[in-house]
């Protein structure tokens, strides 16, 4: 799988003042280490970046590319400071990303001819004018619009990663089923696109001890329905490991369960039965409350 660091973000605790302060060192050495870790791509997140967009994207780009080849996703809400980072951008290992455009109208106009112009792969993130969709049918509605678009624009169906949108279990269990629904269709509804999505985002509301669980869990049951690439937790060794093929242990015990093998916790290992009862919660066959693991 084509991982996607999601450590560099101005939002960030650890990171998030040394962008604000134009510090490039802490940014350098973050993208060092994630490369070092063996994520192939960036996610540059600059948040809504309001106040000085463009020179911030700007200085983003220019500041990780001075210390690695890896591609670039440009991850900000100011479609200026889309365009900044791009004309700043050199393609040193691949080409760049536009994380993400929504399928609203002046998301697209403005996004999508500028990822074909500059030779950008795009995210095509299934939020619609209404806000986010209801089930896996609305999503499958949202991404012909936006293929449609997409198409008019002149970018390729090779250089778009649907993003199903992923939601947080502890709000939005049942949306999370109709996300996981729709990761089963897309194969059929467009064959020729990629696939990714902040994982993370399932887990945000959850006590921090409990996160990395739901969000590798979650990253396994895409895995298994072709999910091609994620946007994750770079400084994850567990992560890091699963999507590279390495966790079988992991990857099967989320299999068992999602095609509806009987599993009996009792003879599983405590890891094993960690990742069994995480697979039930997030298919919807358990009620999520904090407490899923000893229950």
């Amino acid at each position: 799988m084509f991982i996607i660091a999601e450590n560099i973000n101005i939002m960030s605790k650890t990171i998030g003042e040394a962008i604000k302060n134009r510090d490039k060192k802490p940014v350098q050495d973050l993208a060092a280490q994630l490369e070092e870790a063996g994520c192939g791509a960036l996610d540059l997140n600059a948040g809504p970046a309001r106040k000085d967009g463009p020179e911030l994207m700007e200085w983003l780009v220019t500041t990780v590319q001075e210390v690695t080849r890896l591609p670039l996703s440009l991850d900000t809400t100011n479609i200026d400071a889309i365009e900044a980072g791009l004309k700043a951008y050199r393609p040193l290992g691949g080409p760049p990303i536009v994380n993400s455009i929504s399928v609203r109208p002046e998301r697209m106009d403005a996004l999508l001819p500028l990822a074909a112009d500059t030779g950008a792969r795009a995210v095509a993130l299934m939020l619609g004018v209404e806000g986010i969709p209801r089930d896996a049918n609305e999503r499958g509605v949202l991404l012909a619009d936006f293929l449609y678009r997409a198409s008019q624009a002149g970018l390729a169906e090779g250089d778009i990663y649907v993003d199903p949108i992923v939601l947080p279990i502890s709000s939005q269990q049942q949306q999370l089923i109709a996300c996981t629904e729709f990761m089963k269709m897309l194969p059929e509804l467009a064959p020729g696109v990629g696939s990714t999505c902040g994982v993370s985002n399932v887990s945000n509301g959850v006590t921090h001890e409990l996160r990395p669980i739901l969000n590798r869990t979650y990253t396994a049951m895409l895995m298994k329905l072709g999910l091609g690439s994620a946007i994750v937790n770079g400084l994850d060794p567990v992560t890091i490991e699963l999507m590279g093929g390495r966790r079988p242990d992991i990857t099967g015990i989320v299999g068992r369960v999602m095609d509806g093998h009987a599993v009996d916790d009792v003879s599983l290992s405590a890891e094993e039965r960690d990742y069994a009862k995480t697979t039930r919660v997030l298919l919807g066959k358990a009620i999520f409350s904090e407490s899923w693991l000893t229950i």
